[in-house]
């Protein structure tokens, strides 16, 4: 499994760069040089209030302090040149130069705390997130497999997608999930889905008994809760080893898409989607799996919300109905590799709002008898 973009994306270093820590002093300097020289009824003393405000947008509260003595010792050094420390005009520019240099110097220490919290927060939903989400083997049975996860880059908010695959006597059954919600929550309630499907891939003849399965975990989980407010969107399938075809149970995800043999890609929408897990209960209906032709040499992609609503700096989603015919006839890692590069690409910044997974399954072509 791919995890990134990594935590040291998050856990920024607090010390700035050269460029940016040179220009309050530039700034104070100019300052100071120009109000000396300036003529008796100019004063441009306030300015120099902009250097400590400016320092603390990207330095943690000792330099932002230490940028805010040097301005006032600059405040000093203008008030003794020009009149004397005396002088009320500049005694108050120095008292009010003070007063804005402790606020700033305190308001940069609330958010360092805030972002080696932040930090912490990340650290512990990431670990807890690759303890939950397993990686695919290359390899499930007679399947080649890769998968990928793409975290957001929203702080802490690290999302609730999900996938997981299991053998059973006849064949390789898949789920792809997304949670609403982020945080430690949103990966405890995947926790959740990914158990009971673990526990109940081998249990469950029929496909549509293991979502009835997977329906019960999450409502059971959720009672006591606000009815509507939590649920998991899921795509359920199986895929038998004997058979050229797929069972997929929709439960309101987004359509799998199968990249065929002989090029072109097809969405495989369901003609009767279930209710996404934890809202059954507000539908009526039973589940039932639909069947698609998935035959030897074709590959079939699975991904969550995350890569379609990742968005350009002109407010475009991603079309993946678009790019991805491109690259039929690849096998399951190279897929996910282009289609990542290409994604990332596309989202502005090169960052994502969103958690993305994506896994990518091929049923190799059948070996020429001799």
């Amino acid at each position: 499994m791919d995890l990134r973009p990594s935590l040291t994306r998050h856990h920024r270093s607090r010390q700035a760069s050269h460029a940016q820590l040179a220009a309050p002093f530039v700034l104070i300097a100019v300052v100071t040089v120009v109000d000396v020289l300036a003529p008796p009824e100019v004063h441009l003393g306030p300015f120099l209030a902009a250097a400590p405000a400016m320092t603390a947008s990207f330095a943690g509260p000792r330099m932002t302090g230490f940028v805010g003595l040097v301005a006032v010792l600059a405040q000093v050094v203008v008030a003794m040149t020009r009149t004397s420390l005396t002088d009320l005009n500049h005694t108050f520019q120095i008292i009010a130069l003070v007063m804005i240099s402790v606020f700033v110097t305190f308001f940069a220490h609330l958010r360092e705390v805030h972002e080696k919290e932040v930090v912490q927060l990340r650290t512990v939903a990431e670990t807890a997130q690759q303890v939950v989400l397993r990686p695919l083997r290359d390899r499930i049975g007679p399947l080649g497999v890769a998968s990928v996860y793409l975290a957001a880059a929203a702080e802490a908010q690290i999302g609730g997608d999900l996938y997981a695959a299991a053998r059973t006597a006849t064949g390789t059954r898949l789920i792809i999930g997304d949670v609403r919600g982020k945080g430690l929550e949103a990966v405890g309630d995947a926790a959740l889905v990914l158990g009971a499907f673990r526990a109940s891939a081998h249990q469950e003849a029929e496909l549509s008994g293991l979502v009835d399965y997977l329906e019960a975990a999450v409502s059971a989980d959720l009672d006591g809760g606000d009815e509507g407010e939590s649920f998991v969107t899921a795509a359920v399938l199986e895929i038998p080893d004997d058979e050229p075809v797929l069972r997929l149970v929709s439960c309101g995800h987004p359509p799998p898409l199968l990249l065929l043999r002989g090029g072109g890609a097809v969405g495989l929408d369901v003609a009767r989607p279930a209710p996404p897990l934890g809202l059954a209960g507000l539908v009526a209906g039973a589940v039932t799996a639909q069947t698609f032709p998935f035959g030897p040499g074709d590959v079939l992609l699975l991904y969550t919300d995350g890569v379609l609503e990742a968005r350009d700096r002109a407010g475009t989603f991603y079309p993946l109905m678009e790019r991805v015919p491109a690259w039929t006839g690849m096998r399951p890692q190279a897929l996910l590799d282009h289609l990542c590069e290409d994604l990332l690409a596309h989202a502005a910044g090169n960052t994502l709002d969103d958690d993305a997974a994506m896994v990518a399954v091929e049923r190799p072509a059948r070996p020429a008898r001799p």
